[in-house]
C-alpha cells in the first residue's frame, strides 16, 4: 500500500501510555502523539481542513496566496498542503517563537515575517494585524484565520475525537489539552462528550492568558494579560474556536514548570515532545488528586521537540531565564567526575633526588610529604628547583630539608568558588577525606577537567 501524496498520511496518530512521569497518578495516562503527522504537529489536521473547506466555498482558488498569523505549527500544515496544491504562503509570526519554527516554514518556500509579541492584538505591529493587512494588500489571497475559522474545530471533531474514542475503546474519562486557538480541545471534546457526557475536558492555560478567569467568571480581564514564554497555548483574546461550554475547567501552568516538564518527558518517557506537551503534563500533575484508579486520561502531545532545541532543550536558555539552577561544582562532584585515583606521597626521610625521580616518572608537579603515614607537608617542582639552584648538593639531603607547609584540607561540600580562592601559584592543590575515609588530592588539572567536562 502507498499514499498518493503526503497529505494522505495526516491523522491516525499513536496513543502511548506514560509510565515514569505519571507514576504518582492513580489513573492510566495516555499521550496522543501528534508529532507523527507529516508536519510534526496536530495542526496538519485543521490546516488541510481549512484549505479544503475554503476551496469548496470558492474562497481559495488555484495559484492564490495563503496568508496567516501563526506560531509555526499551523503555518507548517498550511505550507505542506500549499506545496501539494500549488499555493504560495506568507506567514506572520511572533518573536517569541523558536527560530526553528520560522526556518522550517521557509524550508517549504514560505515567506515569514516576524512581529513583536508584547503588543495588543489590535496593534498594527501584532502578527494578527500584520497578516490581516497583508491579505488586504495582496491580490488573490486568502487568510484562513485559524482562531475564528470553525473548520479548525470541525477537523478535530471529525478526526481527533473519533480516533481517541476508538483507541481507548470508549474507556476515556478525561481529555487534557493545552488551549491556544481552541480547535483541538473544542472539536475532540465535543465529539467525546457526545459519545459519553460524563467525560471531563480539561484545558491547560498559561499565566498571562485570559482563558481561565473568563471560564470561571465570564469576565475578560485585561489585567490577566502579560508576556509569557510558553509556546502554543494561551491567548490575550477569545478565539471563536474556544468552546467554553465544552471545556469543563482550565488549569494554569507557569512558564518554568512547562519548560522543565517538556525536558522531563524526553528524559523519562523517551518522547521528544514540544512545549505545550510539557504544559499539559504539568497541569495534569497539578490535578492528579482529582483522578482515581480506573480513570483513563488522554493528553494531547501537539508537536515535536525539534522545534524547541534552542529553547526548552537548551540549558543555557533555561539558565538565562532562571528556570534551571546553575549548580556549582563541589569537591565531591569533582571527585566523581575524576574517578578513583591513587594518591602518590613521599616520606620525609627520602632524599630529594628520590623525590625528583618520582615526580619525573609519574609526570606530576607536586607531592604530599608523609611522616609515619601521616601527611605533614608538601613538595612541589618549584620547591625543588629553588633549592637545587641555590645548592646542587642538596639532592642527597632528605625531603624534610626543603618541604613546605601541607596543602590545606577541605570538605566534600566545598564549592568550586571556594576552591578557586585556595588554589594559586603558591598552593597548587588541596586535600580532602572522601566518604570512605581515604585522603584524596585535588589539583588545578582536576578542576579544569571537571569544568570543561
Amino acid at each position: 500500500m502507498w499514499y498518493n501524496n503526503i497529505l494522505e498520511t495526516i491523522g491516525h496518530t499513536p496513543l502511548v501510555r506514560l509510565n515514569a512521569i505519571t507514576k504518582d497518578i492513580k489513573a492510566t495516562v495516555l499521550a496522543k502523539i501528534e508529532s507523527t503527522n507529516p508536519g510534526n504537529s496536530i495542526k496538519d489536521r485543521m490546516a488541510l481542513k481549512m484549505i479544503e473547506d475554503a476551496e469548496k466555498k470558492g474562497l481559495l482558488k488555484p495559484g492564490w496566496t495563503i496568508i496567516e498569523g501563526t506560531s509555526g505549527n499551523t503555518g507548517m500544515g498550511l505550507a505542506i498542503a500549499a506545496v501539494i496544491k500549488g499555493y504560495k504562503c506568507i506567514f506572520a509570526t511572533t518573536d517569541k517563537q523558536s527560530k526553528e519554527k520560522a526556518d522550517a516554514l521557509r524550508a517549504f518556500g514560505a515567506e515569514v515575517i516576524v512581529c513583536p509579541t508584547n503588543v495588543d492584538p489590535e496593534d498594527p505591529r501584532s502578527y494578527y494585524s500584520v497578516s490581516s493587512r497583508l491579505e488586504r494588500e495582496t491580490p488573490n489571497s486568502w487568510k484562513p484565520n485559524q482562531y475564528d475559522n470553525l473548520s479548525n474545530t470541525q477537523a478535530n471533531y471529525e478526526q481527533t475525537g473519533p480516533e481517541i474514542w476508538e483507541q481507548t475503546e470508549g474507556k476515556i474519562t478525561h481529555l487534557v489539552v493545552g488551549v491556544g486557538t481552541g480547535g483541538t480541545i473544542s472539536g475532540a471534546g465535543k465529539y467525546l462528550k457526545e459519545r459519553n457526557p460524563s467525560i471531563k475536558v480539561w484545558g491547560i492555560d498559561t499565566y498571562g492568558s485570559v482563558f481561565k478567569k473568563y471560564k470561571e467568571t465570564g469576565i475578560f480581564d485585561k489585567a490577566e494579560i502579560y508576556p509569557y514564554i510558553t509556546e502554543g497555548i494561551g491567548e490575550d483574546f477569545l478565539p471563536r474556536n474556544v468552546d467554553f461550554d465544552t471545556i469543563d475547567r482550565f488549569e494554569k501552568v507557569t512558564d518554568k514548570d512547562a519548560a522543565l516538564m517538556t525536558r522531563e518527558i524526553a528524559r523519562k518517557e523517551g518522547i521528544f515532545a514540544g512545549n505545550s506537551a510539557g504544559s499539559a503534563v504539568a497541569g495534569l500533575l497539578q490535578l492528579k488528586d482529582e483522578l482515581k484508579e480506573g480513570d483513563v486520561v488522554v493528553v494531547i502531545f501537539h508537536d515535536h521537540g525539534s522545534r524547541y532545541v534552542a529553547k526548552m532543550y537548551n540549558e543555557d536558555w533555561l539558565r538565562e531565564r532562571g528556570f534551571l539552577k546553575d549548580e556549582k561544582l563541589t569537591v565531591q562532584s569533582i571527585l566523581v567526575k575524576r574517578g578513583l585515583q591513587e594518591m602518590i606521597t613521599i616520606d620525609c626521610n627520602k632524599t630529594i633526588l628520590e623525590a625528583i625521580n618520582v615526580i619525573k616518572t609519574l609526570n606530576i608537579s607536586q607531592i604530599p610529604v608523609t611522616q609515619k603515614g601521616m601527611i605533614i607537608a608538601k613538595l612541589t617542582e618549584s620547591d625543588i628547583l629553588d633549592a637545587i639552584l641555590e645548592s646542587p648538593s642538596l639532592k642527597s639531603q632528605p625531603v624534610e630539608k626543603i618541604m613546605t607547609p601541607s596543602f590545606p584540607f577541605v570538605d566534600l561540600n566545598t564549592s568550586i568558588d571556594q576552591l578557586s580562592t585556595m588554589i594559586n601559584k603558591d598552593n597548587t592543590a588541596v586535600l580532602v577525606e572522601d566518604e570512605q575515609g581515604k585522603i584524596e588530592i585535588i589539583t588545578q588539572y582536576d578542576i579544569i577537567n571537571a569544568i570543561s567536562g
